[in-house]
């Protein structure tokens, strides 16, 4: 759905700071919840008593897959470890002795180009690595894949400088050469892999255009450059918020999501907003009436840099001010879980796509139930918000939980059939 109003310059730009905040996110899904508690969402009831047994489920499956508790951050690095690989490890040996903003650099690119490539996949996909033959598929397949694309050199114009992403490596990506490195065929297809594949090609663009942000030596432009963007060289204990991360994500990358999604200036020219669409009943005034912000793809870049800038030995504050990720795992946990229960039973037999409104309402109720159901998990597992903050409930977790109900219900596909090109979630 587009947005029909014509907003002032003025206007648009406030407009689309409170819609790049996630306090309005979380205001505006809490609303929605609200409103579906009281009766009145035409899509969805909240059954509160199934909130208890998810969380039994989560807290369980948490236990399970870290029997310490030590949880580590929820992020796309996780996804590369798959089969217990260290494949970071891997990653910093093929660098060499190289000085950590160097290697945070070469982190940063790995993590948003594979990030970006990390949408449902689809449930036919998998990926044979051959390091190690084991088999993978959905978020681990695609991490996996990416990091020996990216380590062979597939996101870098300088054959001499395999480990690294850039501006002219990215804008000549073709679908072919990405199908080739994620191994598609005819019996192995990838949901996407031409959305994919212009996505990447946009970054290369974006990134491109903004050398004041993604510039360094000798003009080339890389995601990394980040790094030195975030964490001024004359600062002896940097901080960086998780917040600001996602604000400077939001602000330099918008152009490279759906363009539908924009507030339309009195000049002709469009404010883009990303992960963000129309909902009848969201309120708000003025150009940012109706929109639900969810940023699904940005903050999951956002979690997945925290590492590469902790590793560098930046502290990264504030994480609890993202949000759960609004994405099949996490949304389908509530859906199999009993927690969101669809009025029509046909709207699982239907296609949807993101945009639709029962899938705009369904993503937005994750979020806001993903905060009522991680203190439900901590109290099960005897922890408090400080010891297993939101992103250690999610990595735990509710997302390992989601895979499990699918399996068991339905051989791993989730309940909602959602169109995807690869560039949303």
């Amino acid at each position: 759905m587009t947005m029909d109003l014509i907003a002032t310059r003025t206007d648009a730009i406030s407009a689309s700071a409170l819609l790049r905040s996630t306090k309005t996110l979380r205001a505006r899904a809490q609303g929605l919840l609200v409103r579906a508690r009281a009766g009145d969402s035409a899509y969805f009831t909240v059954v509160d008593a199934a909130l208890a047994t998810t969380a039994q489920l989560v807290a369980e499956i948490t236990r399970k897959n870290y029997p310490s508790l030590q949880i580590p951050h929820h992020s796309h690095w996780r996804h590369m470890e798959a089969g217990g690989v260290q494949r970071v490890d891997q990653m910093t040996e093929e660098l060499g002795k190289v000085s950590l903003a160097k290697r945070a650099r070469a982190q940063i690119d790995l993590a948003i180009v594979s990030a970006l490539l990390d949408a449902d996949a689809g449930p036919d996909w998998h990926y044979n690595d051959p390091r190690t033959g084991q088999k993978l598929s959905r978020s681990e397949g695609l991490a996996v894949a990416s990091f020996n694309a990216f380590t062979k050199g597939l996101f870098s114009s300088k054959p001499t400088q395999p480990c690294q992403a850039d501006a002219l490596g990215l804008q000549s990506l073709t679908s072919r050469q990405l199908g080739d490195a994620f191994q598609v065929g005819v019996e192995n297809p990838l949901v996407g892999l031409e959305g994919r594949a212009a996505l990447l090609r946009r970054l290369g663009e974006v990134i491109a255009a903004q050398p004041e942000v993604y510039g360094g030596a000798g003009g080339l432009c890389r995601p990394g450059r980040l790094f030195d963007y975030l964490v001024p060289a004359d600062t002896d204990e940097p901080t960086v918020a998780a917040h600001d991360i996602l604000s400077v994500l939001l602000s330099t990358l918008s152009p490279i999501w759906p363009a539908q999604n924009a507030i339309h200036f009195d000049d002709g020219s469009d404010f883009l907003l990303g992960d963000c669409w129309q909902h009848s009943a969201v309120p708000g005034e003025g150009a940012c009436a109706g929109w639900m912000p969810l940023h699904g793809l940005p903050q999951w870049i956002t979690y997945s840099l925290v590492e590469p800038l902790e590793w560098a030995d930046v502290t990264v504050t504030g994480l609890d001010a993202l949000t759960g990720l609004p994405e099949f795992r996490n949304g389908g946990l509530l859906l199999d879980g009993g927690v969101l229960v669809l009025k029509d039973p046909a709207l699982a037999t239907q296609t949807h796509t993101a945009g639709d409104g029962c899938i705009v309402e369904w993503r937005a109720l994750t979020v806001a139930l993903l905060d009522e159901l991680a203190p439900l998990v901590r109290a099960e597992l005897g922890q408090t918000a400080a010891q297993m903050p939101l992103a250690c409930v999610l990595e735990g977790g509710t997302r390992a939980a989601g895979d499990v109900l699918a399996q068991r219900l339905r051989g791993g596909t989730f309940l909602l059939n959602i169109v995807s090109d690869g560039t949303v979630f």
